[in-house]
């Protein structure tokens, strides 16, 4: 990695903006990728680094790990025989353990999973499965038989490399789940005061992940609707609830084949149960709306914003015609249509980047449908076919160009000869309502006191729980589920939940250092520091052992202090639980 500068004249002034880059190299050609933006990277107006981590991570709980001050004694060493054992990964594994640390899982955990007459402590398992879901999401067999021995947690945990094995770390699994709705509750405080959030907008979605097996000894494991294109495999729903900032503040689980819009009653109580309903602002995508949602959440006077279906719009086609727009922000407009009873209003919405997505997607259905009919047409005046071919083809054509279908009127008709005869014509009259409501979307909402910019971004701030998915699934490996039993695969989610609110806190940890929110990257460069024995053989016969970290080089240094970590310089190999 090194360093690049922006220079931006404003006001008289000349700035230069420091960023991290390394060179990536994509196919046959070399790009920058930018790993941290550093900001000015002067003294004024920086956050002090060491305040920023005292104010984040507390008390540095690492049970006397670090020796700092070794009692010098001299020796004469024999050179010739110096030699490096033992390299571990480090530097991502203890970031991991820091914020763990941070979020007080590490107490949190060992009070309530006392420790009795188990070899291995329970909260130290847990610990194991949810860094290395964090670091390297991998299989329990992998954890145990590979990735484990490669790192230093044995040093920050003190948990010997042979006593991890997959029957322990299964048997974690099944330990950890109980403590589920507590963990959600305990992690919900701690983020607030951390991160000063506000839980008074709750976004919810709903995702699905699949099995991989018959997944015959899980209850919860359907066929359904699979976000994951694999609807071949059984499958699970998951709620997700999250802050407007994409902090999570708890899921359920719900059967495959359970509809979106269902889950929505059961979702609310159990949260507004559990953190009371004072002040919410549920926030929800158009596969949860239901006119039985809607009027049950009014009788209960919980507060919304949802999405419509695209069918909704023709209610509005005056309103797109000739209603009043207001500009929120270049390229999108909004407008507000109060609803007859007076209880709600509805958003109409229009973004010009939507317009040309969805226009040319029109036009590209259209050509192959004109082509296609073209085709049958002139299949029909060359050969004798019957209507029955005909239409079969027609169906075919009409199912692979769904969006097209309402813009052709098609005639299938038998000639003189018996021979099947195709005649269409393009409505006109329609597709200029399809283009007047391209772009278009609608929004609704009791919420009467907001504006239309206000509601709109509240309902952008989806994208958050969308993202959630999306980094539970790719990155931390959500999917596929090899588990088969309900337990196990509820634990797997579990684990995948809480390595998913380590990389948040690490992330809004970052942002508030002003390294952006690049994890992935950071933890990539944190995991080329590795700690290593330095093995010394000394000229009268003994032979000394220290254990170090190897150092930072510049660009580390840089993201360690804008972090306000500080490596520590060397390691006291540490008794391990299985030798206590």
């Amino acid at each position: 990695m090194y360093l690049r500068y922006t220079t931006v004249r404003k006001n008289g002034k000349v700035h230069k903006y420091w960023r991290l880059v390394r060179s990536v190299r994509l196919g046959r050609k070399v790009r920058q990728q930018t790993v941290a933006q550093l900001g000015e990277l002067d003294a004024e107006g920086r956050v002090s680094a060491r305040e920023l981590a005292k104010s984040f991570a507390g008390v540095d709980r690492q049970r006397r790990l670090f020796e700092e001050d070794a009692v010098a004694a001299p020796a004469h060493v024999d050179v010739g025989n110096l030699r490096l054992d033992r390299n571990r990964r480090f530097g991502d594994v203890w970031v991991a353990w820091k914020v763990w640390q941070a979020l007080g899982l590490d107490e949190w955990l060992a009070e309530r999973m006392p420790r009795g007459r188990e070899d291995v402590p329970w909260d130290v398992m847990a610990a194991v499965l949810v860094i290395a879901r964090f670091c390297a999401p991998s299989s329990e067999l992998q954890i145990a038989e590979d990735w484990y021995r490669r790192t230093a947690l044995d040093d920050l945990l003190g948990l010997p490399e042979e006593k991890v094995n997959d029957d322990r770390l299964y048997r974690a699994l099944d330990r950890l789940l109980p403590y589920k709705d507590e963990l959600e509750q305990h992690l919900c405080g701690r983020l607030g005061t951390l991160f000063k959030l506000d839980y008074d907008l709750l976004l919810y979605d709903v995702t699905s992940t699949y099995f991989e097996g018959q997944a015959n000894s899980n209850e919860l494991a359907a066929r359904g609707y699979s976000r994951d294109h694999r609807p071949d495999c059984k499958q699970v729903c998951i709620g997700l609830v999250v802050t407007r900032e994409g902090y999570p503040l708890g899921y359920e689980i719900f059967p495959g084949n359970k509809h979106d819009s269902s889950t929505v009653r059961e979702i609310v109580q159990r949260m507004e149960k559990r953190y009371g309903s004072a002040g919410r602002i549920w926030v929800m995508d158009r596969g949860m709306v239901s006119d039985a949602n809607l009027s049950w959440l009014q009788v209960r006077k919980s507060r919304y914003i949802v999405g419509t279906p695209k069918c909704q719009l023709k209610r509005f086609d005056p309103q797109l015609l000739s209603g009043k727009w207001s500009q929120v922000r270049e390229g999108l407009d909004v407008q507000l249509v109060a609803a007859e009873s007076g209880l709600e209003t509805f958003i109409l919405c229009r973004s010009l980047d939507r317009v040309s997505k969805e226009r040319a997607m029109r036009e590209r259905f259209e050509a192959r449908m004109e082509k296609g009919l073209s085709r049958i047409q002139a299949a029909c005046e060359k050969r004798c076919y019957q209507v029955g071919v005909i239409e079969r083809r027609i169906g075919r054509l009409l199912a692979k160009n769904s969006r097209a279908t309402g813009l052709y009127e098609i005639k299938v008709t038998t000639g003189e000869n018996g021979q099947a005869q195709l005649a269409w014509s393009k409505k006109s009259d329609h597709a200029e309502v399809l283009r007047r409501r391209e772009g278009c979307y609608v929004l609704r909402s009791n919420v009467n006191e907001w504006s239309a910019e206000e509601l709109w971004r509240a309902y952008i701030q989806l994208t958050e729980a969308e993202a959630a998915f999306r980094i539970q699934k790719d990155d931390l490996r959500l999917r596929p589920v090899w588990h088969q039993k309900t337990e196990r695969v509820q634990a797997h989610i579990l684990v995948c939940f809480l390595a998913y609110v380590l990389r948040k806190t690490l992330e809004g940890w970052s942002k508030r250092a002003g390294l952006g929110s690049s994890v992935p990257t950071l933890l990539e460069e944190f995991a080329r520091i590795d700690s290593t024995d330095v093995t010394v053989p000394t000229t009268d016969g003994r032979t000394l052992k220290i254990r170090c970290v190897v150092r930072p080089d510049q660009a580390q240094s840089i993201l360690l202090d804008r972090l306000g970590l500080e490596l520590p310089h060397r390691l006291r190999p540490f008794r391990g639980i299985g030798q206590m």
